[in-house]
């Protein structure tokens, strides 16, 4: 069974850097694989592991302290080297040094029920690599989802389509079929109709065409199966949706990882096959344009992802890495009222969108902080039917009803992306809204 879903609010953002030949690359081995629990919003991380211990992939490293079944596990088999911490001593890292003789933890996967599936998930590490609206956290294993959304497409800037790596049948078919006895709902399975990613058993289809922010698993809840006060829903990507299978049909956990190495500074960007939590030198070495002018390496897309150093890791959720000009010492004639064609900009005034130049952008603010104006800008750019500017505003006065009767159970930060790039303001909306949401969870659950 499959839907059709349009998107016409939204804007795919023309930057350089862009990926020509989709065939992957074996990646050098990682010197060192980290896991990082900020990555898991909800997870209440304790180590399970000391330094110097010996480890096989799918080895529990992390379990949260609420539900000792829940762990974040080893990606990598190999010897734990440092477990990094930060104030009051929380847990930032654990990193493993790998020994590449590729052992494994084999898990019993008889299932027969949703108890069943639900401890299989929780102690192979893949139920952290899940979400749950509301809140855009690690789902609450005492909470039953309405329904389960997989987002089998990413239409972020200069992003490649995970359909392309993980689209094997069998597989995504065993992982449904473990999926469909934790909820009484539907599985969706979001993609574009390309012909990459076939009909799968026990799930339903939705066909999505249009622009960004058409890959998010947000947009299709909003437009299929809204969220309601009271319900909860899981929402996971495709790569977490083949691990599962693969865990069903092998009895281990395949943590490879397909990383889009892209961006204005790659000389020739790539897909690179590794392993989920690989250093970042491993993927960048010899592959940045040298420059003289400082360069900022982004492990995710240019919208939604996190600054990292050439001596960090590929954090969660582990697709692409972005390398753009840092901007720190560009002196510009006029600014940012700059009429050059370079000049990227979502607004007639300037003349590279008349002439739509593809751009090459760095990450200065091009702009200063200023009031918040009630423009409609999120609203050009948000296909969901929200009042953005207002609950921003709402979420700034902690108006928790307000909050609620404007839908922000419904929201994600990376939901506010797009508009927070075109905002006139420039306001953190992503940040407003990670705030808001973990106030209001503290203040209801």
């Amino acid at each position: 069974m499959s839907q059709n879903l349009t998107i016409r609010k939204g804007l795919d953002i023309k930057i350089a850097g862009g990926l020509t030949d989709l065939s992957p690359v074996d990646a050098p081995l990682s010197a060192s694989v980290a896991v990082s629990p900020d990555d898991f919003i909800g997870f209440v991380p304790k180590s399970a592991v000391k330094e110097g211990d010996t480890v096989k992939a799918g080895d529990p490293l992390l379990f949260d302290k609420r539900d000792n079944l829940m762990k974040l596990v080893a990606p990598v088999a190999g010897k734990v080297t440092a477990i990094v911490r930060g104030e009051r001593r929380k847990i930032l890292r654990v990193v493993i040094e790998p020994d590449h003789s590729g052992d494994a933890a084999i898990f019993d996967t008889k299932v027969n029920n949703a108890d069943d599936a639900r401890r299989l998930l929780k102690i192979s590490g893949l139920w952290a690599l899940m979400r749950r609206r509301p809140f855009d956290i690690v789902p609450n294993p005492d909470i039953v989802p309405r329904d389960i959304f997989v987002s089998a497409l990413d239409s972020a800037p200069l992003a490649v389509s995970p359909a392309r790596f993980y689209a094997d049948a069998k597989t995504l078919e065993a992982a449904v079929a473990l999926l469909s006895l934790t909820t009484k709902g539907n599985v969706y399975i979001g993609r574009r109709n390309d012909g990459l990613l076939p009909d799968i058993k026990g799930a339903t289809m939705v066909d999505i065409a249009g622009p960004h922010p058409a890959g998010n698993v947000g947009v299709m809840i909003a437009n299929i199966a809204p969220i309601n006060k009271g319900e909860s829903v899981w929402t996971l990507d495709l790569s977490t949706l083949w691990r599962i299978g693969r865990l069903m049909l092998s009895s281990s956990v395949d943590f490879t990882d397909y990383v889009a190495l892209t961006g204005s500074e790659i000389a020739q960007p790539k897909v690179l096959k590794t392993v989920i939590g690989a250093s970042i030198a491993s993927l960048t070495d010899g592959a940045i344009v040298k420059a003289e002018y400082h360069q900022r390496i982004i492990s995710g897309n240019v919208l939604t992802g996190v600054k990292v150093d050439a001596d960090d890791y590929i954090r969660y959720p582990y697709r692409q890495i972005t390398v753009i000009p840092e901007g720190d010492d560009v002196d510009e004639f006029m600014g940012w009222a700059s009429l050059s064609p370079k000049k990227m900009s979502e607004s007639r005034t300037f003349p590279g969108k008349l002439f739509g130049s593809v751009f090459r952008p760095d990450a200065r603010l091009l702009g200063g902080r200023r009031a918040f104006i009630m423009s409609g800008e999120y609203e050009r750019y948000m296909p969901m039917d929200i009042m953005a500017e207002y609950l921003l505003k709402a979420i700034i006065g902690k108006d928790i009803e307000q909050m609620e009767k404007l839908g922000i159970y419904e929201v994600a930060p990376e939901d506010f992306a797009l508009g927070e790039y075109a905002d006139t303001s420039k306001i953190e909306a992503q940040k407003i809204v990670r705030e808001g949401l973990d106030y209001l969870r503290k203040e209801i659950e």
